[in-house]
């Protein structure tokens, strides 16, 4: 047996050429326990000293999914220490006056790698000028060049963006006067594995990681809170420094080694803050009153999504009219909703008095939780998708092609949404991708097309289609299908409405409600 013995360590933290802090660790170790008395080094007392001696020029991996688990007040910090030059690793910058935002404001990024511009105006502004150097990367092949970088893996190929700009390479990194492109992206190697296309990417690392933890003890173990985990715990792993801000800092042995998110080994700063938990997009059950003309619209794509859904299926609901299929799904099924911010097992919008600021989905909406739901970091939540265990996905779209390419993140020069998680989601194997919008934009112009004009999100990837007027099935072969149409409009309503040749089904139906 061994015997009792107790050791103290001293580790001194030097990065910036002076001793700031000294961490002291003194143990009792006997056979049948461990006693930590005190492990204070990875405690800092504000913000500012945890970021003080970030330097001019540092890449920083910056947790948080929209502005729900970010690091709200270590970016403040950062803002006040003047640091500028920043390159910063995020799945998106937050809103124009918090979180990244206030550093993209003060011209502190010098480049983004992110999947998501959004509804983030100044963060479009700055790119479309040229100000700002811009990395697009699908969401999910975002979160596994992170988690490769923490786990020492240099590259690796993936299903994702092949056959689109990600691949082929020009996707513009910055604009120049006039809009043109100074710095494109590069092609991927491509390879073959099984007979499918792959391409090759490669990780990412950083000088620092900045996330935000719900409970931290004295060692650094960290325990986040509902879907304000998202991107944090990959970050943690993939930084030579991590700095967690947290609500609370308990003693060592408070929490329980089966509920620790991330271990201490990858924190090495944690300090308490109070956090000023703001919500994007406010959303609250409609309990009555009736929609309006549009809403009403896009309350009849949603309930014929609803159709295709059967018992015990795994369905992601994309931004926009595919979130609102969730709140018409009937009773007697159920239906495990997965969302890439990393939750299994969405319900439909909150009432009023349940909105939590830590439980959203991927369009960064308030939503509640089924019984038997899970919560996981964003890195799992797409090895779900890539691994093809979603039966059904179902996506918004700029434009679809009559032979099912998607376009749906940007307008070269004009709009940038980013892809998010879209090129993720069309890549999956055996997954069923059904696109939902309105037949034509505002101004009368179709979306359905013989041929997609924009940037593609995926080619031969679209299944089916519902729009407000009519469902198609998709052939990338033979083209499209019309299987249903709706009752308030007539085939020759519907060929004027439309750019794509379509063939008609023989027992062509009405279209179908919950």
């Amino acid at each position: 047996m061994l015997g009792n013995f107790t050791k103290s360590v001293l580790k001194v933290n030097n990065l910036r050429g002076s001793v700031n802090h000294c961490r002291i660790l003194s143990c009792s170790f006997s056979s049948s326990n461990i006693n930590y008395k005190a492990y204070k080094g990875k405690i800092y007392s504000t913000t500012q000293d945890a970021v003080d001696d970030i330097p001019n020029g540092s890449k920083l991996l910056v947790g948080g999914f929209g502005i729900c688990g970010i690091p709200q007040n270590l970016i403040q910090a950062l803002l006040d220490t003047g640091k500028t030059g920043l390159t910063i690793v995020s799945n998106n910058a937050g809103t124009d006056n918090f979180g990244l935002g206030i550093l993209l404001k003060d011209r502190r990024i010098k480049r983004m790698i992110a999947s998501y511009v959004g509804e983030n105006a100044e963060f479009e502004r700055q790119y479309l000028s040229g100000e700002l150097e811009l990395e697009l990367t699908p969401q999910g092949t975002l979160a596994e060049r992170i988690r490769a970088g923490g786990a020492g893996i240099p590259a690796f190929f993936t299903p994702t963006g092949f056959g689109t700009l990600i691949q082929e390479g020009g996707s513009p990194i910055k604009y120049g006067e006039g809009g043109k492109i100074v710095i494109p992206s590069q092609p991927r190697e491509m390879r073959e594995f099984n007979g499918l296309p792959y391409i090759m990417e490669e990780a990412i690392t950083g000088d620092y990681a900045l996330v935000r933890a719900y409970k931290a003890d004295e060692m650094g173990n960290l325990i986040f809170r509902k879907s304000a985990r998202n991107f944090n715990p990959t970050m943690c792993k993939a930084a030579k420094i991590t700095i967690a801000e947290v609500e609370e800092i308990v003693p060592v042995g408070e929490l329980q080694p089966d509920e620790i998110h991330i271990p201490s080994i990858f924190v090495h700063r944690i300090v308490r803050t109070k956090f000023e938990k703001r919500i994007e997009r406010l959303q609250v059950r409609r309990l009555d009153g009736a929609p309006s003309k549009t809403a009403k619209s896009r309350e009849r794509i949603a309930k014929r999504v609803v159709c295709e859904f059967s018992d015990g299926m795994n369905v992601n609901l994309g931004i926009g009219i595919p979130v609102l299929s969730s709140n018409y799904i009937p009773n007697d099924i159920t239906v495990h909703l997965q969302s890439e911010n990393g939750v299994l097992g969405l319900g439909p919008f909150p009432e009023a008095h349940m909105v939590d600021a830590d439980m959203i989905n991927a369009g960064k909406e308030t939503v509640t939780m089924i019984t038997g739901a899970s919560i996981f970091s964003s890195d799992d939540s797409f090895a779900m998708i890539r691994g093809g265990h979603m039966d059904i996905t179902v996506l918004g779209a700029m434009e679809v092609s009559q032979y099912g390419d998607l376009a749906n993140w940007m307008i070269p020069g004009k709009l940038v949404k980013g892809m998010g998680g879209a090129m993720d989601l069309v890549a999956a194997p055996g997954t069923k991708t059904i696109i939902t919008m309105e037949h034509n934009n505002k101004d009368g112009s179709p979306k359905l097309l013989k041929q997609c004009s924009l940037p593609l999100t995926g080619k031969n990837v679209v299944d089916m289609i519902v729009t407000d007027k009519a469902v198609f099935n998709v052939d990338r072969e033979k083209g499209l299908t019309l299987i249903e149409l709706a009752e308030d409009i007539t085939l020759e309503q519907l060929k004027a409405a439309t750019d794509a040749e379509f063939s008609i089904a023989e027992d062509l139906k009405p279209m179908q409600q919950i």
